[in-house]
């Protein structure tokens, strides 16, 4: 319940076509909520998107997807997932590659009140994964292979057992001030200068997709766009 997950991962080298690796966080039930690294495979040579999505009480449709300013199948790079009371932000090797605030005070949902679990998954996706579905899993390249090490939690623990109400006490720095979580920080409720400017770069020189600006998908742009200043 709020904290930062990290793991390094070595993705699939060559034809990786159709596959998917997740790394990603998410609570239990219909109304889940969930943020997701999704790493899109594809052919020798072309290269591997990462595709980042939230979901806030079983909603996602989020998407944003970027490519890397590195080849990720050549050797291991970190990868986060910081989470706090003000915002969602994913990082790779500690660059912010996206930010989803808190916009409560708009009427927009935030994730909150459900303690989530830290997962990691390889799955074939062929039907939507490389090229919108047009290239399939070569099957004679399997087995695919991702590598993972370094796996941190910087966290709240929230055993199954506890109570949503007891869980937020527990895992909120707001009671009587007695236990203070680094993430509450008032410093890290906004970006730093240099956080500003890493996002900036790499909305302007990497992304490729931003659910925001699918106006054939999203003929009305979806609320929290209208307000997100990144």
């Amino acid at each position: 319940m709020f904290g930062k997950v990290t793991i390094q991962i070595k993705l699939v080298e060559g034809d990786s076509a159709g596959t998917v690796t997740a790394f990603y966080m998410s609570s239990d039930g219909p109304n889940r909520n969930e943020f997701d690294f999704e790493f899109l495979g594809n052919t020798t040579g072309e290269p591997y998107l990462v595709q980042t999505n939230v979901y806030v009480n079983g909603v996602g449709n989020r998407e944003q997807r970027m490519n890397l300013w590195f080849d990720p199948t050549m050797d291991f790079h970190s990868y986060s997932i910081l989470w706090n009371q003000r915002k969602v932000m994913f990082l790779v090797d500690e660059t912010p590659i996206r930010v989803h605030r808190n916009m409560e005070n708009k009427g927009i949902p935030f994730p909150k009140d459900q303690a989530m679990g830290v997962y990691s998954s390889i799955w074939n996706a062929d039907d939507w994964a490389t090229q919108g579905g047009r290239v399939k899993t070569d099957w004679t390249h399997a087995p695919f292979i991702a590598t993972y090490k370094g796996f941190e939690i910087d966290a709240c623990d929230s055993p199954v057992s506890m109570t949503i109400s007891d869980t937020a006490k527990k895992c909120s720095s707001g009671g009587g001030g007695e236990r203070k979580y680094w993430w509450d920080e008032p410093t890290m409720s906004e970006l730093s200068l240099h956080q500003s400017h890493q996002l900036l770069w790499v909305r302007a020189n990497h992304m490729v997709y931003d659910y925001c600006t699918d106006t054939a998908r999203f003929p009305v742009k979806p609320v929290e766009c209208e307000h997100h200043r990144h």
